[in-house]
């Protein structure tokens, strides 16, 4: 990604962040960002396709994040069961932290987009036509195949099982790969649950009293997603011949091709 592609992209989410994106204009982003509004119009051809990219930078971004953690050395517990559960226990525990402080991704997890948020139509990139210039306002270039529909919630907890999935099948015994795929999904969905609705805190605040952070209700809802997932994982052992449901509804099952 270029420099100026990224440094736009900072520019929008910034704005993003202190007032509705319909207030947001294409002037002040390019302003912002240190570049001219040609330069804005070449990378994104429109607000639209600003929108467009800015949602998928920062779904990207929190798949890279699902990946990182799955892999990440601290969460190996007393054998390859609670090893798995730890793992995809961080992963979830980074979505909900993610949803919790990124507003597109939450939208992008929940299908929610409130009027603050951009309002982006699933439009495939070939659909997208080079719309001509208008006087005061620099042409925009149709959009490139990499722009086309957006992941939605299905497709997210679909990476989320699959990236789990390819994360802990290397070292897991062949005959428990269907649980483990099972396992995997059933945690994906809990954590989206969590993101729906998130979980109150078990010890509610006296009446009238506004607590002085929002750390305590973030700390019970990790507990509670962590208390899913490990229960879901608990499971292995017991659920051979499970199959799972891969990335595009694919039932699949040990020593079954991708």
């Amino acid at each position: 990604m270029s420099a100026a592609r990224e440094s736009l992209l900072d520019a929008a989410m910034s704005a993003l962040t202190t007032r509705a994106w319909p207030a947001v204009r294409m002037v002040d982003v390019a302003s912002a960002a240190g570049v001219s509004r040609q330069t804005l119009y070449n990378e994104f051809g429109s607000k639209e396709g600003l929108a467009r990219a800015l949602v998928r930078r920062e779904t990207d971004n929190y798949l890279a994040g699902v990946d990182r953690v799955l892999t990440q050395e601290g969460t190996v517990a007393a054998g390859p069961h609670d090893d798995a559960a730890g793992r995809v226990v961080a992963a979830a525990a980074w979505t909900l932290r993610t949803a919790r402080t990124n507003p597109l991704v939450r939208a992008a997890l929940t299908g929610c987009w409130n009027d603050r948020l951009p309002a982006l139509p699933e439009v495939s990139a070939e659909s997208v036509p080079i719309r001509a210039a208008r006087p005061g306002v620099p042409g925009q270039r149709a959009a490139s195949p990499g722009e086309g529909p957006l992941p939605g919630p299905a497709e997210l907890v679909g990476q989320f099982c699959d990236r789990a999935v390819a994360a802990l099948e290397p070292d897991w015994p062949e005959e428990e790969l269907p649980a483990l795929g099972a396992a995997c999904e059933t945690a994906a969905r809990l954590t989206l649950s969590c993101v729906v609705a998130p979980a109150a805190p078990e010890t509610a605040p006296a009446p009238g009293h506004i607590p002085a952070s929002a750390e305590p209700r973030c700390e019970a809802e990790t507990e509670v997603v962590s208390r899913l997932v490990r229960g879901a994982f608990a499971r292995l052992g017991s659920g051979r011949g499970w199959g799972w449901r891969g990335r595009y509804g694919v039932t699949r099952r040990a020593g079954a091709g991708g």
